[in-house]
């Protein structure tokens, strides 16, 4: 029979308390660290569910361990953890294999490391120091979710607190800047549904709506100042921001619509109640929130650049008023495998603001 499931950030706080800290406090009681559950996973967003548990689920965490004592003390320390930690926890195997190791043996999940190596490899950046332009804007807000995100279990430097709370939000000018460009891509699209259908197109009508759905959805996660997960996660972080449900009715019955004028109806209503979360945020002067006519065609739109150029224009920052339109980097490259690759990543999102 399968355990119960026990959510992961659970699973691994009570890991952490009757395990993991009892032998460290006697083995090392000298060395300074910290724990946490950080990083990749559905549990430290908390989105998992018991269907998280057929792979790479166990109890786990990260010990990070200060920069001048990861050389020396990091392979101790995951050689004692490894050989006394309990065969499993909560009825769940303590040692099992992951995904990302194929062919890799089981093995305990306490993951023994470098404070800094470890941030720089996830981000990298160390954001200990100073957080730069290039580095909000090169980081996927799905890694940015990671390190804010999860718990920290003990923090006893409090390096790894300083470091997420570097990390809790965008500057403000930044978030200004993303959010003109995501109503940028907006604006780039928002009449093509009506095009498509009336050339005939009413399956291209419907996967713009999707696309439009989409980016109305990450906008409003940036208006409420939360990281937009990656694809498998966005719906969920989206139901879960208040006073959205009427959002939601409408951006569902939109895709799913048969036929234009509906599917118009209630983009047109989407497209009202974002404008109006907008005006609601006083971040520029309010903004006219109904539809128009896209120019003389027939086709109802938000306006989405009118919101653009407000949020550009309340940007005080001369370096990020400067800016190209195109934002963050996934807000303009959407590929998993780029977006794996941090070296890339950083080498597009310099090549774009030069």
């Amino acid at each position: 029979m399968a355990p119960e499931f026990v959510p992961g950030l659970q699973l691994a706080r009570e890991f952490y308390a009757t395990s993991v800290r009892p032998l460290l406090q006697g083995q090392f009681p000298q060395l300074p660290y910290a724990a946490a559950l950080l990083g990749p996973g559905s549990e430290v967003l908390c989105f998992d569910t018991q269907r998280s548990t057929d792979h790479d689920w166990g109890p786990r965490l990260q010990v990070f361990l200060g920069d001048g004592d990861a050389a020396d003390h990091a392979a101790p320390v995951a050689a004692m953890l490894a050989s006394r930690l309990p065969a499993s926890f909560r009825g769940y195997p303590a040692a099992f294999a992951v995904t990302r190791e194929p062919g890799g043996a089981a093995r305990r999940r306490v993951e023994v490391t470098g404070l800094g190596a470890w941030l720089t490899t996830r981000l990298g950046f160390d954001p200990r120091h100073a957080v730069t332009l290039l580095d909000w804007l090169a980081t996927p807000a799905q890694r940015l979710a990671e390190l804010t995100a999860g718990e920290v279990f003990h923090d006893g430097t409090g390096e790894l607190s300083n470091a997420r709370a570097s990390l809790a939000w965008y500057p403000h000018d930044v978030w200004l800047y993303l959010l003109a460009c995501q109503w940028q891509r907006i604006e780039q699209e928002e009449p093509f549904p009506g095009r498509c259908a009336e050339a005939g197109d009413d399956l291209g009508s419907v996967v713009v709506t999707a696309r439009l759905t989409r980016d109305l959805m990450r906008l409003c996660l940036l208006m409420h100042r939360r990281y937009p997960p990656y694809g498998k996660w966005l719906g969920t972080a989206f139901g879960r921001l208040p006073d959205t449900a009427g959002l939601t009715q409408s951006l569902r019955a939109a895709i799913s619509a048969d036929g234009w004028p509906a599917r118009e109806r209630h983009l047109r209503e989407a497209y009202e109640a974002v404008a109006a979360l907008h005006n609601r945020l006083g971040v520029t002067p309010p903004l006219d929130t109904r539809t128009r006519y896209f120019h003389d065609r027939p086709y109802r739109v938000i306006g989405a650049a009118r919101f653009a150029a407000a949020l550009r224009d309340a940007i005080t920052d001369p370096r990020i008023r400067r800016l190209a339109r195109t934002g963050a980097i996934d807000q303009f490259i959407d590929s998993t495998d780029a977006a794996g690759d941090l070296c890339f990543l950083r080498a597009c999102a310099g090549a774009a603001n030069r």
